[in-house]
């Protein structure tokens, strides 16, 4: 049966995604659900949730709401919940319920507005799409919504947008900083790690903007087009593997599989490229793919099947999570660990520290 997970977990879904994006930016956040979803979120597939405060409450759901549509409800709570919280913002996160009743996000949103008198922002998510699809709309809506003056640039500003454990499977972004203060840039701004929503505001002001998830490449764009921002996407090399680093040497001659989200996995195949040279090094993955990142060999993997079809005796190396090892049955070769918590869930049990 296509699409059936025999070895693997669940991968992050889209409201997972779509709260990463917000959950250090002092908004409240509303998970728009009965509670189950809220509980993946804060109990899955945020690691942040036992080291940051945030404001992320379950909608609370019961069955005669969503049968009857009570938003006036949900707005209701949300207004007496930001007259304890003082957020700086609102955000409605769509679940399955929501989407198999039709809710009107755009309604929740005006709702919510004129009620809180505080922005909100929505997002329709489903439930059945991965954590990337919930990422990307909400990164432009971040910037459409409080990135909207021009700012004087600032020379030595760096932007880096798409950074979230999910993607980058840490859950601090000094590393990250320091990798990029060490090459020049003086003020370094990872958005939606270590920064606030001020930063965000003053988007405009960057030199320029590092995008590291497929998930951010159309936010770049939009800061492109509305500010002049230009923009390289790029995985942080300080958050590779030391394995993966100390071996990208010895590659020449090999086929090497990554697989990971694109933007990482195209990171490792240029550092491979230019350190063994000679090799021949493919892209896999089961998020989304961008034609900017993409080369003729790369491929998709629409589940776990595809994996254990497409990896047998064809690559001397493969480089993935360590969770779909168990997949590759039929792969006798290196494998080399590159954790990937949107994929694996792997930073609950204290690994995220350790690349």
């Amino acid at each position: 049966m296509k699409n059936l997970l025999k070895l693997l977990s669940p991968f992050a879904p889209d409201q997972s995604g779509a709260s990463a994006v917000l959950y250090e930016l002092g908004g409240l956040m509303v998970i728009c659900d009965a509670g189950g979803c809220a509980g993946n979120v804060c109990g899955f597939d945020e690691p942040r949730w036992f080291t940051k405060k945030s404001a992320v409450f379950s909608a609370g759901l019961r069955d005669m709401d969503a049968i009857l549509g009570r938003d006036d409800r949900l707005i209701e709570k949300l207004s007496k919940a930001c007259e304890q919280i003082r957020p700086a913002f609102t955000a409605i996160i769509g679940t399955p319920v929501p989407a198999v009743i039709a809710t009107d996000m755009r309604a929740l949103k005006r709702m919510a507005e004129k009620k809180t008198g505080l922005p909100c922002i929505t997002a329709e998510c489903t439930g059945t799409n991965y954590y990337d699809s919930g990422s990307e709309p909400v990164w432009i809506e971040l910037f459409k919504t409080f990135a909207t003056e021009s700012k004087p640039v600032q020379k030595g500003r760096l932007g880096i947008i798409g950074a979230t454990p999910l993607e980058l499977s840490i859950i601090s972004p000094e590393r990250i900083v320091a990798e990029y203060k060490a090459k020049g840039w003086e003020n370094v701004i990872c958005y939606g790690m270590g920064s606030t929503l001020d930063d965000v505001k003053n988007a405009a002001a960057a030199e320029m903007n590092i995008v590291c998830s497929a998930s951010a490449i159309k936010a770049a764009e939009y800061l492109k087009e509305k500010f002049g921002t230009p923009y390289e996407i790029e995985y942080p090399r300080s958050c590779l593997p030391e394995e993966i680093v100390q071996k990208a040497d010895k590659f020449t001659d090999k086929n090497v599989l990554v697989i990971h989200n694109q933007t990482a996995a195209d990171t490792v195949r240029k550092l491979i490229t230019e350190k063994s040279g000679k090799c021949h090094c493919t892209s896999a993955t089961f998020f989304m793919q961008k034609k900017e990142l993409s080369q003729q060999s790369d491929f998709f993997l629409a589940d776990e099947s595809d994996l254990c079809d497409n990896v047998g005796d064809n690559y001397d190396v493969v480089i993935a999570d360590k969770t779909l090892r168990r997949v590759m049955k039929n792969f006798s070769g290196e494998f080399i660990d590159f954790p990937h918590f949107g994929l694996s869930g792997r930073l609950l049990q204290g690994e995220s520290e350790k690349i």
